[in-house]
């Protein structure tokens, strides 16, 4: 059994899209983070981060491994099933790139825009304003290195469906909300529309829809979210060390 620390965001769908695939046991923990509960002591030591997806394996000889990070969170369990992932060391070199490029590209670039799209203050999310500017034209880059890539190819790593897809697929599948067309990336949107009608991806999308957000975040939410900084971090650590006394 797999514990699966979940919020409905393109960085956990990237995650409940692969088990979904796999098709075995998880148990699903809603992490609302919104409310705070990825600052909790118990969740930071599965993800020293504070941020989700996580998971916590149970099916393992000796004490459950905690795994954070999407990215490392697929390739463990692509590894560990032997699906979604070559056998070959070419093949899992190119899933490696793939992964660290979402993770360090794709992934923060997407994030940081539907940041000034979603939640930043109305001065900062005007169309002209620099960091929404900065982040929509890194995004648009990235689209054109996916679009690139799948030229004449089914899926990134070629004729194979693999986790390099499941882990760059979400943040692709909410560019309208994001305010991009991609009208210009034919090879894009046919891959995206592949995907999409999977009915494995199709359950992973679903799953959480109830908490999803119908509503601007409450000043409260806001701090949560986006105030964090180092000396939370310390206090943080503070309260885990108070607890295990």
């Amino acid at each position: 059994m797999i514990d699966f620390y979940y919020w409905p965001t393109p960085n956990g769908w990237k995650v409940a899209i692969l088990l979904e695939e796999l098709g075995g046991k998880y148990n699903t923990i809603p992490l609302n983070i919104s409310k705070g509960d990825q600052f909790k002591p118990d969740f930071l030591a599965i993800s020293p981060n504070n941020r989700m997806p996580a998971i916590v394996d149970h099916d393992v000889e000796g004490e459950p491994v905690p795994v954070f990070e999407s990215g490392a969170i697929l390739y463990y369990l692509a590894e560990k099933t032997g699906r979604f992932i070559p056998a070959d060391p070419l093949g899992k070199k190119e899933t490696l790139e793939w992964l660290f490029w979402q993770t360090g590209n794709q992934g923060p670039m997407a994030g940081q825009l539907s940041h000034f799209v979603n939640y930043a203050p109305a001065k900062d999310t005007a169309e002209d304003s620099y960091a929404k500017t900065r982040y929509a034209n890194e995004y648009d880059r990235c689209l054109g290195v996916l679009e690139r890539r799948l030229e004449g190819r089914d899926y990134i790593l070629g004729g194979d469906y693999s986790i390099a897809d499941m882990i760059n697929w979400p943040w692709v599948l909410i560019a309208k909300p994001l305010g991009r067309d991609l009208t210009s990336f034919p090879n894009v949107s046919r891959w995206r529309q592949t995907i999409k009608e999977r009915p494995a991806v199709q359950r992973a999308v679903d799953l959480g829809k109830e908490f999803r957000r119908n509503a601007p975040p409450s000043e409260e939410e806001r701090k949560v979210l986006f105030s964090q900084n180092a000396e939370t971090v310390k206090a943080q650590i503070g309260e885990k060390a108070q607890i295990s006394e």
